[in-house]
């Protein structure tokens, strides 16, 4: 079975919530027509989408056309809304999380679900990330690399990951703003471009170094867009590890042996960087991932697994295998 694991959905619509809760900041959806709308965060434009976006019978146009037997369902990063008040914010997420749901309610088959919380506030987002994996039954939850401006390193965030333990829910980790470096990267779409690689490789190194994968060595971790550049300077954090004593009080062990737990999605944009990917954390660690359906993201992910020339056991794992075992048994 192949799996997509890194893909993005929103409602086709929902309430004003800037009537309801206040803030000018909150996510709202202008449609143009059928098939067109623009996601604007208050009065500021922020991105045009498609129907692929929300209609899930056209996504699974597209999934049948690429030859992808399931997605895994979750927000785009900008509905994340950690800014929010936070019982505004639960609500937020409670909306979020029961229309994925329904999705996945109306064909398992073909889709499983990632929740969101509200991780401005510890407290709640636990609440509602139970919710979700014992009411909704979602066996995932998507977060951004620095919720709530916190690092995940944070002592704050650790009863959240004891939580998705404890619970047998996986964790994504997806790239959102406040991103490093963010005000030198006005122009060329550099804060997609390479600020979210920057980014995830920051908050790999904050979670490796703050001892949250010694403590929870069972927590299961994805990390999107392969890593970003975290795979390339994890060379650099070992070495780093071995000379400075800095590091060495944090942890135990040197840093890759704690990478090597984590997930990886194949979106690499490039053969040769699959490769390196799948050579330094294996196989089993790394799944496919599109970023579907948006333009920063791969339109054949099968095809770019491919063109990496992996044999045939390898690229199986990859394709499907590694997902069914984030997601936990029974999910694929």
């Amino acid at each position: 079975m192949r799996v997509d694991i890194h893909t993005h959905i929103v409602p086709e619509r929902w309430e004003d919530w800037a009537s309801r809760y206040g803030g000018g900041r909150w996510p709202r959806l202008v449609h143009h027509d059928a098939c067109r709308a623009t996601i604007m965060t208050g009065d500021q434009f922020f991105r045009d989408i498609t129907d692929q976006s929300w209609d899930p019978r056209r996504r699974l146009e597209d999934m049948d056309r690429l030859g992808i037997d399931r997605q895994a369902l979750s927000p785009p990063p900008v509905m994340f809304c950690y800014w929010a008040e936070p019982r505004a914010g639960q609500a937020w997420a409670r909306m979020q999380n029961e229309h994925i749901a329904s999705v996945v309610a109306r064909d398992a088959a073909r889709f499983a679900g990632m929740a969101t919380v509200p991780l401005q506030h510890t407290g709640l987002a636990i609440e509602e990330l139970r919710h979700a994996r014992e009411t909704l039954g979602l066996r995932a939850v998507e977060i951004g690399t620095s919720p709530g401006g916190r690092e995940l390193d944070d002592p704050a965030l650790f009863p959240f990951f004891e939580a998705c333990r404890d619970l047998d829910v996986a964790v994504f980790v997806h790239p959102a703003t406040p991103l490093v470096g963010q005000d030198r990267m006005a122009k060329y779409y550099f804060p997609l471009i390479v600020g979210n690689p920057l980014e995830t490789a920051l908050a790999i190194s904050k979670l490796i170094l703050g001892a949250v994968l010694e403590r929870l060595p069972e927590l299961r971790v994805c990390f999107a867009h392969g890593g970003g550049a975290f795979p390339f300077t994890l060379g650099r954090l070992n070495h780093g590890w071995s000379v400075r004593p800095e590091a060495q009080a944090a942890i135990a062990k040197e840093p890759r042996e704690y990478a090597r737990l984590l997930y990886f999605d194949s979106l690499t944009h490039g053969a040769r960087n699959l490769r390196f990917l799948v050579d330094e954390f294996g196989a089993g660690r790394v799944m496919m991932g599109s970023d579907y359906p948006f333009d920063m993201g791969s339109p054949d992910p099968v095809a770019s697994i491919g063109e990496a020339g992996f044999d045939p056991a390898t690229r199986t794992a990859i394709e499907g295998e590694a997902a069914a075992r984030f997601l936990g048994a029974g999910a694929c």
